[in-house]
């Protein structure tokens, strides 16, 4: 049933992509900044109860409703309450557009369009970006997007709490975003254990999408950059995904000031900036070519979480 739970939601997601601003969105986003008002006294605790809370409400009635299908032997309604979870934690396609048209206006030349879907899509100044610095950052954030968006979903879907477990990895990571990266959230106590916790609860997923992209990508350069670079960015987790994916595309990505998906926890970025060939990065600068070897990497390594998937699938169904 997982196999194909996760199947049916990638098809239904490439026919009918779910919007990023769709109403459920929207409310479990109202949800936090509720929980924010109410528990925000300052303190770590606070953030504490408020993050556990905000999960439960939202695991707690997806558990349920599952398992009392279970309990009827519902199988198909619950096939279909897996199919829905899935689809509606997945973004596979959320984002896709921007990537999309920001490559076909690299390739056509036309970087004033590619600036101005890279500033609608990161939010970012992009004013005088170059050719270079514009596909970077979309690499960028597309692999990161992609890990959050889908790898990670499918990791924490094939938990013994299946659907819950993937509202849960969803819910954990917009709180950690929305409870420490806005301007007034900054360096605040009560988002700390929001980021902590994320930062759990993504360490197994962040390294099977790494170990993802080098098994089907340049195996070698991959798990090099990974070693010697990836605990040069303030956040590890987005060091090991940068440095992994850019390793097995022979791209060198990052920056010594930030990332420019805005993806860390603070603003500031460690890739020494030495002149020594031991700190230098392996790979190319980025540029148009290195959009279609980030589409490229993504699908090989989706077609390889799919294919072990099954094979795990085969092993329980024939045991």
């Amino acid at each position: 049933m997982t196999f194909l739970s996760i199947l049916c939601a990638l098809l239904i997601e490439q026919l009918k992509p779910l919007r990023a601003d769709n109403p459920i969105y929207a409310e479990i986003k109202s949800l936090a900044m509720r929980m924010e008002t109410w528990f925000n006294a300052g303190h770590a605790s606070h953030g504490r109860m408020g993050w556990f809370l905000m999960i439960g409400v939202l695991m707690v009635p997806t558990a349920g409703v599952y398992w009392i299908l279970l309990h009827y032997q519902l199988t198909l309604l619950a096939f279909a309450w897996n199919v829905l979870i899935v689809y509606l934690t997945l973004g596979f396609r959320h984002y896709s557009h921007y990537f999309t048209s920001i490559q076909l206006a690299l390739s056509a030349g036309d970087e004033a369009t590619a600036r101005t879907l890279l500033a609608d899509w990161t939010k970012l100044d992009t004013v005088g970006m170059e050719a270079s610095e514009i596909a970077r950052i979309a690499v960028e954030k597309a692999l990161i997007t992609t890990h959050r968006n889908v790898f990670g979903v499918f990791f924490w879907f094939l938990m013994p709490l299946g659907p819950a477990c993937a509202v849960m990895y969803r819910v954990a990571e917009y709180l950690a975003r929305a409870w420490n990266e806005p301007e007034h959230m900054r360096n605040e106590a009560f988002g700390q254990f929001a980021a902590r916790a994320f930062y759990w609860i993504d360490w197994i997923p962040v390294r099977l999408t790494a170990v993802a992209f080098a098994v089907v990508g340049n195996f070698e350069d991959a798990i090099y950059a990974w070693r010697n670079f990836a605990q040069r960015w303030q956040d590890e987790a987005i060091g090991i995904i940068l440095t992994a994916g850019g390793g097995a595309m022979g791209v060198r990505l990052g920056t010594p000031a930030e990332t420019a998906a805005r993806v860390l926890v603070t603003p500031d970025m460690a890739v020494d900036d030495s002149d020594s060939e031991s700190d230098i990065l392996p790979g190319e600068e980025p540029g148009a070519r290195a959009l279609q070897s980030t589409v490229g990497l993504v699908w090989r390594a989706l077609l390889l979480w799919m294919l072990l998937l099954l094979l795990m699938s085969g092993a329980v169904f024939l045991g």
